[in-house]
């Protein structure tokens, strides 16, 4: 029994130090400046840009809000990631920088998978339960998405 209690101390001892020596290893948590005529959110009706702002913001724009926990590891890791892959996807602050295939690939993709109910991320909805998009945010992003890949032709 003696053993079990000094095992199971050392395994907390270890795990402890690891715990707080990982607070010292940070990911990159930036949000480069993006000059507003870059983005497509000055493109967006309210309606739209609310929708982006609440589900979309803080994986593809370069205006993420880092939470709390975010400066936390290992969770710091895990949310960073995520961020820097969703803007390597899409990043709707670098919009002008897209051509305009592109533009039409993302717009079609916007709506697509937020019908999919694949964007927002389910993860992404576990802490952020407002970002959950209604029937009524698909449809008024999807008009909005089809009303923008008609301005592009």
């Amino acid at each position: 029994m003696v053993t079990i209690v000094r095992v199971v101390r050392w395994i907390l001892i270890v795990f402890l130090v690891a715990f707080i020596g990982a607070q010292f290893v940070r990911p990159v948590r930036d949000n480069p400046p993006t000059p507003p005529a870059s983005s497509l959110a000055p493109r967006a009706t309210p309606e739209v840009a609310s929708i982006l702002d609440r589900a979309c913001r803080d994986c593809h724009s370069n205006d993420t809000r880092w939470p709390w926990y975010t400066n936390v590891s290992p969770t710091n890791w895990l949310v960073a990631n995520h961020v820097h892959h969703g803007r390597e996807h899409f990043n709707y602050s670098s919009w002008v920088s897209y051509d305009e295939d592109d533009q039409d690939k993302f717009l079609g993709k916007m709506c697509n998978l937020a019908q999919r109910r694949r964007m927002p991320l389910p993860s992404y909805l576990l802490m952020h339960r407002d970002a959950k998009l209604s029937d009524a945010d698909i449809k008024t992003l999807c008009d909005w998405t089809e009303k923008m890949r008609d301005m592009l032709e």
